[in-house]
């Protein structure tokens, strides 16, 4: 990180800002083109590991992707506010950002799926435990993001 003093390594507050986050965006590699996708998401940490929850169709062009990314990349960004100035020059925008890779697995058993859109739900709501429909969840992905590495900045 090129500026040390923007990082975060405190570990509850990037759970924190992980927390104020709304969307997380998974980068993917389409042959030679950068694919992002911005998504919902929930978290959990189990022994001190991040795990991401994503939720999406059972088709289309991230599905037919992720068999083929070892790695893939994710960002979250949250509290954006320009401040300002007298010139163009004295302006600058203030953020919370969180960047890593990790790796995305299909969550495929009922139980693991409803779990999985259960910490999405609670991300949202902050409430956790959530009834979901056997025919919805049949024709839904859960995707499981184990985070390998991850950098936290603040400005």
């Amino acid at each position: 990180m090129r500026r040390k003093d923007r990082e975060i390594t405190d570990r509850s507050k990037i759970i924190d800002i992980m927390h104020h986050c709304d969307c997380c965006r998974l980068g993917l590699v389409d042959h030679n083109e950068a694919y992002i996708i911005p998504m919902n998401f929930g978290y959990d940490i189990i022994d001190e590991q991040i795990f991401l929850y994503f939720h999406c169709a059972n088709e289309g062009r991230k599905i037919d992707l992720l068999p083929k990314q070892s790695v893939v990349s994710f960002e979250m960004d949250t509290k954006h506010q320009l401040t300002g100035g007298k010139s163009g020059c004295d302006f600058s925008f203030l953020y919370q950002s969180i960047m890593g890779t990790g790796i995305v697995k299909e969550v495929s058993d009922t139980d693991g799926k409803i779990y999985g859109l259960q910490r999405i739900m609670a991300h949202y709501t902050n409430k956790a435990l959530w009834e979901f429909n056997d025919k919805i969840l049949s024709v839904t992905k859960v995707l499981r993001l184990s985070v390998e590495t991850l950098s936290c900045k603040e400005h």
